[in-house]
C-alpha cells in the first residue's frame, strides 16, 4: 500500500529548468511580471506564460493585477522552504551550476530566504541567539523564550505586533550554503526588518543578496559575537 500524499506532480513542476528559475527568482518575496519571469528563465513569452499557469494552477505561485500587469510570487513560505530546502539538497550532493553567477559569493554570505536572512550572517545570527537562550527546541518545534522576547524588545523589535502575527513564529530552517540552520518565520522576518531599519543593510535591488554597510556589519558582528560576555542586553548594541 502507498502512503501520504503523490509528490511526483510537484517534483515534476519544479524540476522543469525554466520553472525552477522563475520559482527561485520568487524566493526574494517580491512580485514579478510574466515578461520579467521569460527573461529570468531565458524562454520566450508564451513559453513563459504556459509554465506560469501549471505553477498556479498547481497552487505554487499566487497572481495579482495591478493596472494592465499581472505580478505573480510564491503562494505562501511553505513554497519557499521547500525550494531552499532542494537547493540545499543539490549544493551538498554537487548539483551546482556550470558557471556561477558574480553574486554567489554576496548570496552566500547574506541573502533574502523569503522574508528573513540567511546565508553565513544568518546563520551566525541564529547561533548567537540560541547562545543567548532565546529559543528552546523540543519535539514540538522551536519556540521564542522569556529571555528571547526580552533581547529582541532591546533590539527594538516591536514583540507585540510580532506576537500577534498569524504565522509561525519561529523556524530553524536549514540554510543550503551554510549547512547550518538560520532563523525563519515571524522572528526571523521581524529581525531582518530591524536591521534594514536600523540601516545597517539594505537590500541589493532584483537580487536576493543582502549587502551591509561597513559600520552596520560591525555592529552586527558585536551584536551577534559567538559569546555574550561583552554584551548584557541588547539596547546596548543599538544606536540611539
Amino acid at each position: 500500500m502507498r502512503d501520504g500524499p503523490h509528490i511526483a506532480g510537484i517534483a515534476s513542476l519544479i524540476g522543469e529548468p525554466a520553472r525552477a528559475e522563475m520559482l527561485t527568482a520568487l524566493l526574494a518575496d517580491r512580485a514579478l511580471t510574466a515578461t520579467e519571469l521569460a527573461g529570468i528563465a531565458g524562454v520566450g513569452k508564451a513559453t513563459a506564460s504556459s509554465h506560469l499557469a501549471k505553477l498556479r494552477a498547481a497552487g505554487l505561485l499566487a497572481v495579482h493585477d495591478q493596472g494592465r500587469h499581472r505580478y505573480y510570487r510564491l503562494a505562501d513560505r511553505d513554497v519557499a522552504s521547500v525550494l531552499e530546502s532542494l537547493m540545499g539538497v543539490a549544493f551538498r550532493t554537487g548539483a551546482l551550476r556550470l558557471k556561477s553567477s558574480p553574486r554567489e559569493p554576496a548570496l552566500r554570505r547574506a541573502r533574502v530566504c523569503y522574508d528573513h536572512l540567511a546565508g553565513e550572517l544568518g546563520v551566525q545570527a541564529f547561533e548567537a541567539l540560541r547562545a543567548r537562550r532565546a529559543f528552546d527546541a523540543d519535539a514540538a518545534g522551536l519556540r521564542i523564550t522569556p529571555a528571547g522576547i526580552d533581547w529582541f524588545a532591546a533590539f527594538g523589535v516591536d514583540v507585540a505586533t510580532v506576537g500577534a502575527q498569524r504565522r509561525m513564529m519561529c523556524k530553524a530552517c536549514l540554510d543550503w550554503s551554510e549547512r547550518r540552520h538560520h532563523l525563519a518565520g515571524a522572528w526571523g522576518a521581524a529581525l531582518l526588518q530591524r536591521l534594514f531599519d536600523l540601516g545597517w543593510a539594505r537590500r541589493v535591488a532584483g537580487t536576493r543578496v543582502v549587502q551591509f554597510t561597513p559600520p552596520g556589519e560591525r555592529a552586527f558582528r558585536t551584536a551577534f559575537a559567538p559569546t555574550t560576555e561583552a554584551h548584557r542586553t541588547a539596547g546596548q548594541l543599538v544606536p540611539s
